[in-house]
């Protein structure tokens, strides 16, 4: 039976990093340096992860207290509650983009937003909209889940010596959760690094990397495109690793220590 388990999980592990290293190897060195050179790649690849970071910090501040109520609570509704935020991955992703347009893309928000140097439509305003709507969940819920796994008697204990409920979340609730927050905003920012369906129909510029691959895809063909692509994942990959090994790191150290 663990040979089975083993054969199919070589079949999934197959389909999952063949594309990936077909297309990372299948580049020449020659279009890497070309790809790297080209300052509309470089600013869009910056944009993407700058916009996708600031999207994850603002659902940090907004997310993480729903995800405490939700967590530490049970009221009416509950369930209601927590289906209304996993809607968001549900969706086709063009209709998100349709919907967001159609509550911030009316003249008086946008007027609105204009008045604050923000707008919406063909703005980063509008990108960030778009993937904070459709990534926020799994931030939130990994949150939850985190919470969910501290003991409320700790928190109860640092009350009853005197500890704020402030306090106790900042010095308690989130150095505890923190190894589950961290994996909720990396795994958000990789999904907000993705998104092309809701932010096509919002902003076609600036345009992100998704934009920009699928632009360069339709008006040029695969061989200009393939270099962004490639060369958008691998820096995905090597940021990603990097924060998750040090993530790691510090919660064995927190352990042992």
């Amino acid at each position: 039976m663990k040979k089975v388990f083993i054969f199919l999980s070589l079949i999934i592990l197959l389909f999952l990093t063949l594309p990936l290293c077909k297309l990372i190897f299948g580049i020449s060195l020659a279009g890497y340096i070309q790809t790297i050179n080209d300052k509309e790649v470089i600013n869009s690849i910056f944009l993407t992860m700058k916009v996708s970071f600031f999207s994850t910090l603002f659902v940090f501040f907004t997310g993480v207290p729903l995800a405490y109520l939700i967590a530490r609570n049970s009221f009416f509704g509950k369930s209601v509650l927590e289906s209304v935020i996993d809607i968001p991955t549900m969706v086709p992703h063009t209709a998100a983009g349709i919907a967001l347009l159609m509550t911030f893309g009316t003249r008086n928000i946008e007027n609105f937003l204009d008045k604050l140097g923000l707008g919406f439509v063909d703005s980063t305003t509008g990108i960030m909209a778009a993937m904070m709507f459709l990534s926020s969940p799994y931030l939130i819920n990994s949150a939850k889940e985190g919470f969910k796994n501290i003991d409320p008697k700790i928190e109860n204990v640092s009350r009853s010596l005197g500890a704020s409920f402030f306090y106790t979340f900042y010095k308690i609730v989130l150095p505890l959760a923190k190894k589950d927050l961290i994996n909720g905003m990396l795994l958000m920012w990789a999904r907000g690094l993705g998104e092309f369906g809701a932010v096509v129909i919002i902003a076609y510029h600036p345009m992100v990397a998704p934009v920009l691959i699928y632009d360069r895809f339709i008006n040029f063909g695969l061989n200009y495109s393939a270099p962004v692509a490639a060369l958008m994942i691998i820096v995905s990959i090597v940021i990603f690793s990097v924060i998750r090994y040090l993530n790691n790191k510090l919660y064995f150290y927190v352990i042992i220590t």
